[in-house]
């Protein structure tokens, strides 16, 4: 072989080794990717960003993986992290950016105090979706900024003094004191709550709140904390039975989904001579999906919960459940669109006054998650969901919010910067009570459509959502009426009076501003009949002349006009104008003047468009008087006018 075949066959095998090596650290890269995916898959974002930041600083990226890295650091609330690589994302690839990758950078620009740039990609967040309930807040007139300025400062807040520096959260009420969840023994610094990530190891301690000992803080007991994962807890009033979180196993080992996904779930025990015993998991609990986040209504026959079960709007959703007299549950019950969005709702809490807390990104508030009240009224869930505001809440994650509305103390959790460790738990002191109620005042008239007429004596309804009454009330001698309506929820305004057709106006949950609404109805036209005197039937004031005289009177056009516009609305519709004088003068001459008096009014309508066969007049002159004004008797100017007069009566 020459010296050039040789050279050929060397450069073609070097060519193949290089060609072999990129494949091979493709291959490599791919199944990086492939692992990432699977911790992100399992909501394990720790360990998934540590391998999609390996292959990114290999030079490897797409869309997809800059979706997942920025989602991994979105919920393991890194949102400086986040911020940077959403921008990437939508700068780098744009046409592959969703709706709620728009959702996620606005709340993470939030959250960084960024509310100009949160405000851009909002509008691009809402730009691509129609019947979304976080589209559709951010779409209100309401100035949300405003709103939770004026819930804020209603709180005295200071660190618990049992904080440590890794996770602290989820208190509940528990006798004297406290249940919180930590992983101070575990020196695990991941954070857990936002997902069903079950991999971290939490337990659940025990506290006497108004204790100065350190060592107050004590593990509830090995029965209940096992070396896998327990957190959020709630107690009935007498502490005797206690309802938490922990990860589905069996026999002492980990239960996956499909998906290879460790689901959390509720299970309930029992405290017989100070031992947590009958530990059982609840019935509606699941393999594929999670349960957790347990919470008791005040009569504590009811249980709410988080959960991503089939029917969930969102990421998570709150529900409930009715526990029955015998310990049984009933069916799971979703709480609707009001409180639940398509991002995430957590952590319930129900105070003595039916008032539920919970936290939610989905709402909006400062940044991250953020705790919000809404009032519940005899089981309905459709109140107003009001953000509780600062310093409760801040520009990070806010949660697990409790509160004892008789000492008006409480607790929640946040991992805001200035805390001890991940996460801490924080005392309150609520100096002013959060207002849930939502009174909204309507004021307006009711007035004939055509003839712009009040109408005195209309009725005025209130009707809710359900087609049921919730208050009435009359117009006054003005046409007036003024009521107060609860702006929670939706309703319609109806005004109605015999003789015209009903017209009603519906008004959507608002910020309670008060509102004008006038109602202009229509004749129902059936009622009128040929002979009816139109004029009445209009409510029109009487067409009144001078004395002596049978040219229409400034004030008398008015009245005129509003014929005309009937008899326009209603191309039928044959008038004949009936005029009328007083007793005063000659009776043939007062014949002849109201002969002239409605020859005067027919002409005044041709001149305003009406078809001169749609009209005809008559006088009569003092023949059909009105009162006890005959000849020769005694009567003031007032009870003469009333005399002279003209009728509009409907003609076949």
């Amino acid at each position: 072989m020459t010296k050039k075949g040789q050279f050929l066959v060397l450069v073609l095998c070097c060519t193949f080794l290089n060609n072999l090596s990129a494949q091979e650290i493709e291959e490599k890269e791919n199944r990086l990717v492939t692992k990432a995916n699977e911790r992100y898959e399992e909501y394990s974002f720790r360990p998934a960003i540590d391998i999609y930041k390996r292959v990114l600083d290999k030079g490897y990226v797409s869309a997809d993986l800059l979706k997942k890295l920025g989602n991994s650091y979105y919920f393991n609330a890194d949102y400086t992290e986040a911020a940077d690589t959403y921008k990437r994302l939508v700068e780098d690839y744009t046409k592959e950016v969703e709706a709620e990758d728009y959702f996620r950078y606005a709340q993470t620009l939030k959250t960084l105090g960024d509310y100009d740039g949160s405000k851009e990609f909002m509008l691009k967040f809402v730009e691509l979706t129609s019947d979304d309930n976080r589209a559709k807040l951010y779409k209100s007139e309401r100035d949300f900024l405003e709103d939770i300025k004026q819930n804020s400062g209603r709180y005295n807040v200071e660190p618990f003094q049992y904080n440590s520096p890794y996770s602290d959260f989820a208190p509940s009420f528990y006798k004297e004191g406290l249940i919180f969840s930590s992983d101070r023994d575990t020196g695990n610094l991941a954070r857990y709550r936002h997902t069903w990530n079950s991999k971290d190891f939490l337990d659940l301690y025990k506290v006497n709140a108004d204790s100065i000992s350190m060592n107050a803080v004590s593990k509830l007991g090995e029965e209940v904390n096992t070396r896998l994962h327990e957190s959020t807890s709630i107690t009935t009033r007498d502490g005797n039975t206690l309802y938490f979180t922990r990860n589905n196993f069996k026999e002492g080992k980990y239960i996956k989904d499909e998906e290879g996904v460790i689901r959390l779930k509720i299970f309930r025990a029992t405290l017989s001579d100070g031992i947590w015993t009958n530990i059982e998991e609840l019935p509606f609990n699941s393999d594929s999906y999670s349960i957790a986040h347990p919470a008791l209504s005040p009569d504590e026959k009811t249980l709410y919960f988080v959960s991503d079960m089939k029917g969930s709007l969102g990421a998570s959703d709150i529900f409930m459940v009715e526990i029955k007299e015998d310990g049984s549950f009933g069916v799971p019950r979703n709480l609707g669109n009001t409180i639940n969005t398509e991002a995430r709702e957590t952590f319930p809490f129900v105070t003595s006054e039916d008032i539920l807390y919970f936290s939610s990104d989905g709402h909006p508030g400062l940044g991250g998650l953020d705790v919000f009240a809404t009032k519940i009224a005899e089981g309905k869930f459709n109140g107003a969901v009001v953000n509780v505001g600062e310093p409760v809440n801040s520009k990070m994650d806010d949660f697990t919010f409790i509160m004892d509305e008789e000492t008006r103390k409480g607790y929640f959790a946040s991992n805001r910067a200035e805390g001890q460790g991940a996460d801490d738990i924080y005392a309150f002191l609520e100096t002013k009570p959060l207002k849930l109620e939502c009174i909204q005042e309507i004021t307006g008239t009711v007035r004939d459509k055509i003839s712009n007429q009040v109408l005195v004596g209309a009725t005025v309804k209130v009707i809710d959502e359900n087609n049921e009454e919730v208050m009435t009330t009359i117009t006054d001698s003005e046409g007036n009426y003024s009521l107060s309506l609860d702006c929670n929820q939706g309703n319609f305004v109806r005004a109605s009076i015999q003789g015209y057709v009903p017209s009603e106006e519906y008004l959507g949950r608002s910020d309670g501003k008060a509102k004008i609404i006038d109602f202009y109805l229509e004749r129902d036209t059936v009622t009128a009949g040929f002979g009816d005197d139109l004029a009445k039937l209009l409510q029109l004031s009487t067409i009144y002349f001078d004395f002596d005289k049978y040219n229409i009177r400034k004030d008398s056009e008015v009245e005129v006009e509003k014929v005309i516009a009937a008899m326009e609305k209603y191309p039928s519709l044959k008038i004949k104008v009936n005029s009328h004088t007083d007793s005063r003068g000659k009776d043939a001459y007062n014949l002849w003047l109201s002969e002239k008096r409605a020859e005067a009014t027919v002409k005044y309508m041709i001149s305003q468009g009406i078809s001169e066969d749609r009209l005809s007049g008559e006088g009569f002159g003092e023949t059909k008087l009105m009162n006890r004004c005959a000849n020769g008797v005694k009567c003031s100017k007032a009870e003469h006018e009333l005399n002279r007069r003209s009728e509009f009566i409907i003609m076949e």
